[in-house]
């Protein structure tokens, strides 16, 4: 194919010492609009990639320009890096960190157990690690990948901080270096949404007496919230930790605020029964947290919600327990730049009495308030 083209494209590492008649145009990273031009113009062209060019690559862009191809792929990095850790990658979630999509491939790494990370210029190992500091995190780097001084090291989040990479590089972020997924019929990890719904029962929840959240509360609350893959949520004043725990299980990185030593046990008791991975922070320390995508408070204290308007999330929702707060609560979220609404929820629970029947028994009744961007 090198032998019969006019115009050859790819990385020097993996052109090597082509020495062919074809124009060379030396590309690595992106496609950039005028190689593409390049390529479509071109009688007979050959781009050259590193493993599969239909998994992240560039198939996809030349499909879009209409180029006509034909593809002979390869082995893909992931595919590699997993082989070289002697582990299977059926449970590997890949993410693109290239551009905009940098923070979104974060809370991923923040949220699942294995995540395989195509890394860009300045969204590298190093910078990964920065973000991942107060999530126990084994980092797997594979740097100069297919170059002459590729080399696999498992470090820590602060290694991997600390050091700097040869690029091109790949990472595999994994809650332990030694764990690996059951086997499933799907691929890239846990389904979400899960098999058995959300809004669990109080009852799923370890807790103490007066300390929870309704299903029906948090089945609303999580509507609002609208947690998924590649997000972060708050819960703040987390009690029990049920909120985000089920946000956790929508696939959100989660971090759970909470300043009682008790009811932190229980959190942390909590998740691993549902098995999910969250971060616990002290209640005092907002400011120091990553910016969240939305925002569970489970309280109305004016001094926190000034705190979790002012941090930019796209959303909030705010439990209120005083109805004499309600205006407060609003306006602090309206003047934070927020469109807020809200309701009254009351709630009641079929109840089968003595003689056959079924009566309603009053369970809840909660005022929550909630805002968007």
């Amino acid at each position: 194919m090198l032998d019969a083209a006019d115009l050859v494209v790819g990385p020097r590492a993996l052109l090597g010492d082509y020495a062919g008649s074809a124009r060379v145009i030396e590309s690595a990273g992106p496609l950039s609009a005028e190689v593409i031009d390049s390529l479509a113009a071109a009688s007979a062209a050959v781009l050259v990639v590193s493993g599969d060019p239909g998994f992240f690559g560039d198939l996809r862009v030349l499909r879009e320009r209409g180029i006509p191809v034909v593809v002979r792929p390869g082995v893909t990095d992931v595919q590699r890096l997993a082989a070289l850790l002697r582990r299977p990658w059926d449970d590997i979630t890949v993410v693109s960190a290239a551009g905009r999509d940098f923070r979104h491939a974060v809370n991923v790494c923040r949220a699942r157990k294995a995540v395989a990370v195509l890394t860009a210029p300045g969204a590298g190992p190093a910078e990964l690690a920065r973000e991942l500091r107060g999530w126990r995190r084994a980092i797997a780097v594979l740097e100069d990948v297919g170059g002459p001084a590729e080399r696999l090291s498992v470090v820590d989040v602060t290694e991997a901080e600390r050091r700097r990479w040869r690029e091109p590089n790949l990472v595999l972020c994994l809650t332990s270096i030694d764990a690996v997924g059951t086997a499933r019929w799907i691929a890239g990890g846990e389904p979400v949404p899960p098999a058995d719904g959300w809004a669990l029962p109080e009852s799923a929840f370890a807790t103490r007496a007066g300390v929870g959240t309704p299903s029906e509360v948090a089945a609303l609350v999580l509507a609002r919230l609208a947690p998924r893959p590649g997000t972060l949520v708050w819960d703040v004043c987390a009690g029990s930790g049920a909120v985000g725990i089920e946000a956790a299980r929508l696939g959100a990185a989660v971090i759970a605020v909470e300043r009682d030593a008790g009811l932190c046990v229980r959190i942390v008791a909590n998740a691993a029964a549902h098995d999910v991975d969250i971060r616990l922070a002290d209640g005092e320390a907002l400011t120091d947290l990553p910016r969240p995508d939305s925002v569970f408070l489970a309280s109305s204290r004016p001094d926190l919600l000034r705190t979790c308007a002012a941090v930019g999330a796209g959303r909030v929702v705010v439990l209120v327990p005083e109805l004499d707060r309600v205006t407060e609560t609003r306006d602090t979220l309206a003047g934070a730049g927020y469109e807020v609404d809200g309701c009254h929820l009351t709630t009641a629970r079929l109840t089968p009495t003595a003689d056959g029947a079924t009566s309603l028994t009053p369970t809840t009744a909660t005022t929550l308030v909630w805002a968007a961007r």
